[in-house]
Order: structure tokens, then C-alpha cells, then sequence
């Protein structure tokens, strides 16, 4: 089970049915294309590359999809430079569980990083409990999971680790117990100097008002954050809803992004997202880190799909 479908997200075959369509600002079908009146936003921020973008390369996904010789994870610093020019890497914890108990893993995977002048940004953990469970002794028990990624991640010198805000009840529960179980995962990250951000990953964490009011919750604007996804604003019918307004809600916490992408025309415009006003909006905001490449498109292979979200982030002055 990926990422994805650990979460209940929708998955990429609905995507496909909506790929010959353009959405704008709005989200509704059949804008013009958003490129259409010229790029007009420039920024400087660095480009990263999550590991996600290459879940088939390191044998995940569905059987058929998975390479034949999946790649060795420890390897993704080499693919990530010798492959597409990027020095910035985001980890996903689910290509190293099988690892996580080895000494040697976090010394290992910062040597090679080092020897190729790579940086690790953060982790993506999946999979640890859930953050605003009703019970709040399983709250508790979900900080403490993160305890051996911190570690990892303090060992590779990444400033953050990223947690979903998935949880259990009404939304104002929810809301709540989120922001308690960020609380407790925030104690358990402070001794390693980590930061703690979340994903719109799926759930009430798609909608961007109701996570920026776990973020008020929460309080800590040092130690806690947002990543905002660019695609991952959907409901409970997979609809995508608005995503430059969410990305301009939660951009202001915001201590990762991620460039979500699914398909390009031929003049490399991403026919989904309305790149231009959601990198608009992340001008606005001030974010200045990394912007990571996640691309999760079929039907452009996941290096081509790599190299064109590359391409339209560095049309807008964003270098590797």
C-alpha cells in the first residue's frame, strides 16, 4: 500500500479522466489555459525533488506499474543529481522501514549525500498513527512514533519532518485534536531542533481555512508549519477545489512546499493546475525555501514528468 492509498486519496486513475481539461483559479473545467496571457512571476526560491515522484522507480504502486529492477533508495541522492540536476532531496520514510532500525542507515545515506554535495530537506512520514486520534493516549503514542524519523532526519541534516493532520471525530474535534497531537509530536521533536510541518494530505487537511485554524491552535509559528501541496485540494468526491486559494491560506505557515504535478501540453503548461497563480501566491506569502517537484502523472513517465514540473519552476526564476 502507497502513500496514496494508505490516506483513502483519490486515486491517479480519476486523474487521467480529467487530464485534456484545464483548470483555472477556480477549479472549474474548460478555462482557457493559464498560461495563455504570459508568466509574469518570478521567484528565487531552490528546487527540491520528493522521493515521491519516483514511488514506481523504487517499486511502489500497483504491480504492473512498478519497475522491474526497482532502484535502491539509498541511491535516490545519486538519481536525484546524476539524473535531473537537483541538490535538494525530500525523503519518504515508507522506502526506508525496512532500514529504520539500522545504526548505520542515517551515517550511510549522509555520506553519500555529502560526497555528491546534496541536501536532504525534510522526510515525508506515513503510517505512525493517527495525529488528532480521539483517544488521547493514541495521540501521544503517534508523537512518539515519529521518535526514530527525527533521529534519522537530524542524522542527514534535514530541518523538518512532515506529518499529516488526519483525524478522528467532527471537524472541530478534529481541529482539536490535531492541534494536541502536533502539541505532543512538537515536544518529542524539540531536543533534535526539528521542525514539525503538515501536509494538505487528504481529509479535513485539504481544506485550507480549517488547517490554518490548526496552525492558530498550535500557536509554535517557529517549530510548526505547513507544507502546502499544490493539487492535494480535493473533497470527499475528489473534486478539486480551489487551489490557489488554499495555497494563499496556508503559504503564510508554510515551511515546505510542494509542487504537485500531473500532465503538460506541448508547450510544457501543467493542464491541471493554474501554476502561474498558485506561484503568484507563494511570492505573495514571502516563502523563500525550497519548492519541491512531486509529480504524479501516467502518462508522461515519472522522468519526463520530473523535468517538466523542472522546467515550469524555473521559468518562474526558481533554480536546482
Amino acid at each position: 500500500m502507497n502513500r496514496r492509498d494508505a490516506l483513502g486519496l483519490v486515486g491517479l486513475a480519476s486523474l487521467a479522466a480529467l487530464a485534456p481539461r484545464a483548470f483555472g483559479q477556480d477549479g472549474a473545467a474548460g478555462a482557457a489555459s493559464p498560461q495563455a496571457s504570459g508568466d509574469t512571476t518570478l521567484l528565487s526560491n531552490p528546487i527540491s525533488l520528493a522521493q515521491w515522484s519516483l514511488h514506481r522507480r523504487f517499486g511502489f504502486g500497483k504491480p504492473e506499474e512498478r519497475a522491474k529492477a526497482p532502484a535502491d533508495p539509498m541511491d535516490f541522492a545519486k538519481i536525484s543529481k546524476e539524473g535531473f540536476g537537483i541538490t535538494r532531496i525530500e525523503l519518504v520514510n515508507q522506502f526506508y522501514v525496512g532500514k529504520i532500525g539500522e545504526t548505520s542507515l542515517g551515517s550511510e545515506f549522509r555520506k553519500r549525500c555529502v560526497d555528491l554535495g546534496v541536501t536532504c530537506e525534510l522526510i515525508m512520514c506515513d503510517g505512525e498513527g493517527i495525529c488528532g486520534a480521539a483517544d488521547k493516549t493514541a495521540r501521544a503514542q503517534f508523537a512518539a512514533n515519529h521518535e526514530k524519523w527525527l533521529a534519522f532526519a537530524k542524522e542527514i541534516g534535514c530541518h523538518s519532518i512532515r506529518v499529516n493532520a488526519i483525524g478522528e471525530g467532527n471537524a472541530d474535534e478534529q481541529k482539536i485534536r490535531c492541534a494536541d497531537g502536533l502539541v505532543k509530536l512538537l515536544a518529542v521533536a524539540k531536543p533534535f531542533d526539528l521542525k514539525v510541518i503538515v501536509e494538505n494530505h487528504g481529509g479535513l487537511s485539504s481544506d485550507g481555512a480549517w488547517l490554518v485554524d490548526v496552525m492558530k491552535l498550535v500557536a509554535d509559528r517557529t517549530s510548526c508549519g505547513t507544507l502546502p501541496d499544490f493539487g492535494n485540494w480535493r473533497d470527499g468526491s475528489g473534486k478539486l477545489i480551489d487551489p490557489v486559494r488554499n495555497v494563499g491560506l496556508v503559504a503564510p505557515y508554510a515551511k515546505g512546499m510542494s509542487a504537485k504535478s500531473y500532465d503538460f501540453d506541448a508547450k510544457g503548461n501543467e493542464t491541471l493546475l493554474d501554476y502561474p497563480a498558485i506561484l503568484n501566491v507563494v511570492a505573495k506569502s514571502g516563502y523563500k525555501g525550497a519548492i519541491g517537484i512531486e509529480y504524479e502523472g501516467k502518462r508522461m513517465s515519472e522522468h519526463d514528468g520530473i523535468l517538466a514540473t523542472k522546467a515550469i519552476l524555473e521559468r518562474f526564476g526558481c533554480r536546482a
